[in-house]
């Protein structure tokens, strides 16, 4: 068991929003108190560079930031007390977790607080198949000579993956054939009607076909990979021919972690409808005997738009909550859900911001610009992440 006098603030699941969760506490926690930020991947995986990097070469090992820096923030004051634990968390308990390796002798790790940051898993290229940094640039090198070799390619899913690797494919190979099929009646459906007007406009320029309204049936035994020619088939019976399908559908919530923790309640801990975890406005657990268990972004069931930026600010709550729980106060910052925004990609320049209406009848804020690069102005990402490039050999580390 790992000995401490310090009491464990513990932290999983180290994307955006559970880095974020992590730096804030340990800016604001008593010297009496640590963060143990507890993540399976060797580096932090910036998820929104990875549609780009699957279709671009040549910039893929910058998509992998070392979390060497996580705790050495200017606003910090005792970096060194604090910890990044490279595990997987295979079970949680009412004041201790389990992990898949030792961690300083043990895999038992205790806590005073949990915060669940765990988020939800993409299907690849949308997210990666391993958690070291070698094996995912790998990963992305073979998945872009599927892409270069394929003269036509179907994109399952009309969210923001499946949009931004459209308009790549299009613009960098404007010759292949790439059709997009969604299921609704709309692209980005969850954004008011203005968004998929532009997008559509975007692929009528690029000469992306969009296909809405549609399903595609999937092979129980997937589609191929090896850049053969295949039919795709549609349920109103229309058949794409293809030599690559992207899948850009399905994401999955990260909650098996909490198979071994009991309700005190005949409710359940994670909504069976979606897979996220029941929690109160000030984010902890809805179950009232885990006040001390927390989540937040994606993972966490609050009707909040899932995304990076309204995830940081929850962080924000939870930090607070956390510091008035030690005080021996209760919680009593609440999430404010605001109306839902993006930051996309149409094209290797073109991006958008939108964020939808804050009441009925007004417009969306649409931003246009076209200041993008191919690799995404990445250097500027691990620049907030605390790692300075000298070098072009620096993205390696």
């Amino acid at each position: 068991m790992i000995t401490s006098s310090l009491k464990n603030v513990v932290v999983v699941g180290g994307s955006y929003v559970g880095l974020s969760a992590a730096q804030q506490l340990a800016a604001a926690l008593p010297s009496t108190h640590r963060v143990l930020l507890i993540e399976p991947h060797s580096h932090f995986h910036h998820l929104f560079a990875f549609p780009r990097f699957a279709v671009v070469p040549e910039h893929e090992h910058k998509a992998f930031i070392p979390y060497s820096h996580a705790f050495k923030q200017p606003n910090i004051p005792n970096p060194d007390l604090h910890h990044f634990i490279k595990a997987k968390v295979l079970s949680v308990y009412p004041y201790h977790l389990e992990l898949d390796r030792e961690w300083k002798g043990t895999k038992r790790v205790d806590f005073d607080h949990l915060v669940l940051a765990t988020g939800t898993k993409l299907p690849s290229p949308g997210s990666m198949q391993s958690d070291e940094k070698k094996e995912s640039i790998g990963y992305f090198k073979t998945y872009q000579a599927g892409v270069q070799r394929a003269d036509r390619i179907v994109i399952i899913g009309g969210g923001a993956v499946g949009v931004q690797m459209a308009t790549d494919l299009k613009e960098v190979y404007p010759e292949k054939t790439v059709t997009l099929v969604q299921s609704r009646k709309t692209v980005m459906p969850k954004y008011h009607p203005k968004l998929h007007e532009i997008i559509k406009q975007r692929f009528d320029v690029l000469g992306v076909d969009l296909i809405t309204e549609n399903r595609v049936i999937v092979p129980s035994d997937g589609f191929p990979l090896d850049g053969s020619n295949f039919d795709v088939e549609l349920r109103d019976g229309r058949k794409i021919p293809a030599q690559l399908v992207i899948l850009a559908t399905g994401q999955i919530a990260n909650n098996q972690l909490l198979h071994s923790l009991q309700p005190s309640t005949d409710e359940v801990l994670v909504n069976p409808t979606n897979g996220f975890i029941r929690v109160k406005p000030t984010l902890q657990f809805k179950d009232p005997v885990y006040g001390h268990m927390y989540a937040l972004g994606d993972i966490a069931d609050t009707g909040a738009h899932k995304a990076a930026r309204p995830g940081i600010a929850q962080a924000g709550v939870v930090t607070k909550n956390i510091l008035s729980a030690i005080e021996g106060k209760e919680g009593e910052s609440e999430i404010e859900i605001g109306p839902a925004g993006i930051h996309m990609s149409l094209g290797l320049t073109e991006n958008l911001v939108f964020r939808n209406p804050a009441n009925e009848g007004e417009d969306p804020v649409v931003i246009m610009r076209t200041d993008g690069s191919r690799d995404m102005n990445i250097e500027s990402v691990w620049t907030r992440r605390g790692v300075i490039v000298n070098g072009i050999e620096d993205y390696h580390l």
